[in-house]
């Protein structure tokens, strides 16, 4: 070990840990577990001061640090390489403080979604959060952050009121609209090429209940069933978020029968209407007599096991683009790639309704409204759907799943929108596909606060 990585470990309140040590393995492991990470070193940090020394460190090695939480979305962080790279994990600093009051949350940055929800559900408030349980609050909101409210409230990221961080020199810096806008601008949305987040303060939201759950028919009835839920997306109010979902379950002992080894095409939506009402807006998909039908008035905390996520780190591939439209042509292309007689590999392709609130006009607006800080650099999508598509990598899969999933992206590109989600980018692609023309004002800002390029995210702006 370098002298220098020697002197780092004995002044952390964490641990560091190099190949060839207890826990190397372990620590290295990025949630996604089909992704190989081989940093120089891992810092487990256990205080911010850790993550100020850690970055400080790296920058007289002629390193570069890279904060990870939970490792999801690591894989272009990896393919990048990281031999030169001290992977920073936030992991155990996951505290959450709640001022009901003002309805604003307070995360340490390895806060998980389930921590956030357990701590605001008590106050009859929600967070604008992920869809699975296990997810980092501070990645899913640098990159935007898509919730189940996202149609009604936006994105997370225009939610964030102040931001703690530690930038390339190793300074700690607190920013918001009135202190480093630029920086505060930058973040939301931009993802984590600017600094080591230590804190986030973000808006609740009073939604203490909400109408969600799924409805399952046979795989066979794929076409009329997406045709039909379509359609009905460009009619329902932006108080439905909803998704249409092919799902290939693997004949799994943990799955209950119904589902192990079964195939569906589903529709997830949560509804922020009356129960009355929901079913009014529901008829038109009922009318297709579903299988099985889970929809039901529930504490919005219920809404961490909607998507049915795996429950703990797998190993996966897959990746996701946004579609302008979603025509009948375009979910046909849909279904001829991933459809039931595709012989896809995936465990999962889904598209995701967008639009209302996830408009950028309507960010903007909503913001002015409420007197709200201006939208970062991603205020929403000039997109009304996303597609993203996922298998399982075990061994022996590797080729069919990679080519189940350019075919579902080849398939549906004529309808991609100008501009993709990071934080469904989970393959590599060049800044200016995910910012547009915003691309240069951010490399303005690297360039500002990080001119030598300490800092590594998953997807580096560039300078």
């Amino acid at each position: 070990m370098p002298e220098s990585l020697a002197l780092l470990r004995e002044r952390l309140d964490g641990r560091l840990v190099i190949a060839g040590d207890a826990g190397w393995d372990a620590d290295r492991a990025a949630w996604n577990l089909a992704i190989d990470q081989r940093p120089a070193a891992v810092v487990v940090a256990a205080s911010t001061d850790d993550i100020a020394q850690t970055v400080r460190a790296a920058r007289g090695l002629g390193f570069s640090v890279a904060a990870q939480a939970t490792g999801h979305n690591a894989g272009p962080l990896a393919h990048g390489g990281l031999a030169d790279v001290i992977l920073l994990r936030t992991s155990e600093l996951r505290g959450v403080e709640v001022d009901a009051e003002a309805r604003v949350a307070r995360v340490e940055p390895g806060a998980l979604w389930a921590d956030v929800v357990a701590a605001v559900a008590p106050h009859g408030l929600a967070a604008l959060a992920g869809s699975s349980h296990d997810v980092g609050v501070v990645g899913y909101t640098l990159g935007g952050g898509i919730s189940w409210l996202a149609r009604s409230h936006g994105l997370a990221a225009n939610q964030v009121l102040a931001i703690e961080l530690v930038t390339a020199d190793g300074v700690q810096r607190r920013v918001d609209a009135e202190h480093d806008a630029e920086l505060f601008w930058a973040l939301r949305g931009g993802g984590g090429d600017f600094g080591v987040v230590t804190a986030l303060e973000f808006r609740l939201f009073p939604v203490a209940e909400i109408v969600a759950g799924t409805l399952f028919w046979p795989i066979e009835r794929a076409e009329e069933v997406l045709q039909a839920w379509a359609a009905w997306t460009t009619e329902v109010p932006d108080s439905v978020t909803s998704i249409g979902r092919l799902l290939r379950f693997p004949p799994m002992p943990e799955l209950p029968p119904f589902l192990s080894g079964q195939s569906f095409v589903v529709v997830e939506a949560a509804i922020q209407e009356s129960p009355a009402r929901v079913d009014e807006l529901l008829a038109p998909l009922r009318a297709l007599h579903p299988a099985m039908d889970s929809v039901h008035p529930q504490p919005t905390a219920e809404l961490l096991q909607l998507h049915m996520d795996p429950p703990a780190p797998t190993p996966g591939y897959g990746d996701g683009m946004m579609l302008s439209s979603l025509p009948p042509a375009a979910v046909r292309a849909f279904l001829e790639a991933a459809g039931p007689d595709s012989g896809s590999a995936l465990l999962s392709a889904e598209i995701r309704h967008a639009g209302g609130a996830l408009a950028p006009e309507a960010a903007r607006a909503s913001a002015a409204e409420r007197g709200a800080p201006e939208p970062g650099v991603t205020a929403g999508f000039a997109a009304e759907y996303l597609v993203f598509g996922v298998g399982i990598a075990v061994p022996g899969t590797e080729q069919a799943l990679a080519a189940s999933l350019g075919r579902l992206l080849s398939r549906v590109e004529p309808w991609r929108a100008e501009l993709d989600y990071l934080n469904f980018s989970e393959q590599s692609r060049p800044a200016e596909r995910l910012f547009g023309d915003r691309i240069e004002r951010l490399r303005a800002v690297k360039n500002a606060v990080d001119p030598t390029g300490v800092i590594r995210s998953n997807h580096p702006v560039g300078r």
